[in-house]
């Protein structure tokens, strides 16, 4: 069944403009990113570099977790989708037959007093513009539009081309001009025929890939929301013209949504907008946004598009290469037609940590909690000694963790009391914590409190690697 898009309602079907977010503030999240370890800036001794994090020891492993629990649904447990890793060098002609030499742009004003350049769609006043009023050259004037950081006046628009460019080879000339991909699909299109032959699939099938993207952002912000530098995961599904296409989309679109909410995205942050008729790419026949409600608005989390045949077809005449495939049931040759499932794998990270956070007031104090999916977390486990000058529980924890750490991410702490430690490892979403006592010595046994409910019961040390297997095995949608 095809599914309407309403933008007005959150999936859990209330009042879109009701929703708040799981945090008020976006410092909170850039904060506890930064102090755990999850997101640094780069080059951060030298004064950073505008839009580019790097992923520190929590922030790797989370992302991590999200890729393969991606990769899990879309490809693992699938028989009709295969992987492909494709260069982030592309051969320049790839890049002019999509378009995005031509067009891949976003419009640009500049302020004449500061100099200052902005995104149009992104100063205040002109969020809600429709892709028809965004191409009139008179908007800027027609809103009264000023700097927001001077209140200077603002030229009008023009479009910015946001691929980055460099040479290949030893001399800078023409020829060499190469480009910084701006998307992985375009490698799935252009490999598709070795990948369709190689793993002797029909149509329809999938090829899915994770990889990083660069656009050379005009405005971009919010954390690791918008960057210059993000990885991608991205699904193309190559299916028979017209009706497949049009079903293998309305099978897709929940499929994604039900993605975010199995791995803990509150519904009432979610909720689905399609493009309009003039907000679609000309060669797109449907267009579906998954979005989330941030601290700083309903914005885009993975988008669902119907491309039509516009992509192998243009490959087919510019390359010269037959890309058609050709039915023995029917005995007919045609072009395949593509549904895309887009994601960033920066943005679902970002957002399963914020819808993650919690503020709790558990004895009179507050407890910082990242209530993550067992699967997402950075850490499954926890093992912390009750007493670090004892020798011999020292010894014991580190044993039980690095017989953990074969099957999970386990991490030993000894740096404080045992309930800071405990206070800590719900702070970066460690699921379950191992308190080494005296007792252990004696019974073989450990305490292992649960991070969301903090009961606490006794488990045989000889039991615990099978316990956690058995609780990550039942949360796993």
């Amino acid at each position: 069944m095809s599914i309407t898009a309403d933008s007005s309602r959150t999936l859990a079907g209330t009042p879109a403009a009701d929703a708040t977010p799981a945090v008020a503030e976006l410092d909170t999240i850039v904060s506890l990113a930064k102090r755990r370890g999850f997101v640094f800036p780069s080059s951060e001794i030298y004064g950073g570099i505008n839009a580019v994090w790097d992923y520190g020891p929590l922030g790797v492993e989370l992302k991590n977790n999200v890729k393969r629990a991606w990769w899990r649904s879309v490809v693992q447990q699938r028989n009709d989708v295969v992987g492909l890793d494709a260069g982030i060098l592309m051969h320049p002609q790839v890049w002019r037959t999509s378009g995005h030499v031509g067009s891949f742009s976003d419009p640009l004003v500049e302020c004449g007093a500061c100099k200052r350049r902005f995104r149009l769609d992104e100063l205040p006043g002109a969020e809600e513009l429709t892709p028809t009023q965004i191409a009139d050259p008179n908007i800027v004037a027609t809103l009264a539009l000023k700097c927001p950081d001077c209140g200077g006046t603002l030229s009008a628009p023009r479009r910015f081309n946001l691929m980055f460019k460099t040479f290949m080879g030893p001399v800078e000339e023409d020829a060499s001009v190469i480009y910084l991909r701006p998307e992985t699909a375009q490698g799935a299109y252009v490999q598709h025929r070795n990948v369709r032959d190689a793993a002797r699939k029909k149509i329809p099938f999938g090829i899915a890939q994770i990889g990083k993207s660069f656009r050379n952002e005009i405005s971009p912000g919010n954390f690791v929301f918008r960057m210059r530098e993000f990885e991608q995961m991205e699904l193309q599904l190559f299916v028979r013209p017209e009706e497949d296409a049009t079903a293998t989309f309305d099978e897709w679109l929940p499929r994604r949504l039900e993605w975010y909410r199995a791995y803990g995205v509150n519904p009432e942050r979610l909720r689905i907008r399609e493009h309009a008729a003039d907000e679609l790419a000309h060669y797109a026949k449907r267009a579906i946004d998954v979005e989330y409600r941030f601290p700083f608005g309903w914005k885009e989390l993975e988008g669902i598009h119907n491309r039509g045949d516009f992509d192998l077809s243009r490959h087919s005449a510019e390359s010269g290469e037959n890309l058609s495939y050709f039915d023995p049931a029917t005995e007919q040759s045609f072009i395949p037609w593509v549904v895309e499932a887009a994601a960033g794998a920066d943005r679902a990270a970002f957002t399963f940590l914020i819808d993650a956070y919690r503020e709790e007031e558990v004895r009179g104090e507050k407890r910082v909690v990242l209530a993550l999916h067992p699967e997402l977390a950075p850490y499954k486990v926890a093992v912390l000694p009750l007493l670090k000058k004892r020798d011999d529980l020292v010894a014991l924890a580190h044993k039980i963790r690095d017989g953990l750490s074969r099957e999970f991410t386990a991490v030993y702490d000894d740096t404080a009391a045992i309930g800071k430690l405990y206070r800590r490892q719900d702070e970066i979403g460690t699921p379950w914590c191992i308190c080494v006592d005296v007792e252990a010595l004696d019974d073989n046994a450990v305490t292992v409190r649960d991070r969301d409910s903090m009961e606490q019961e006794r488990v045989g040390i000889d039991r615990l690697e099978s316990f956690f297997l058995d609780k990550l095995r039942a949360s796993r949608p």
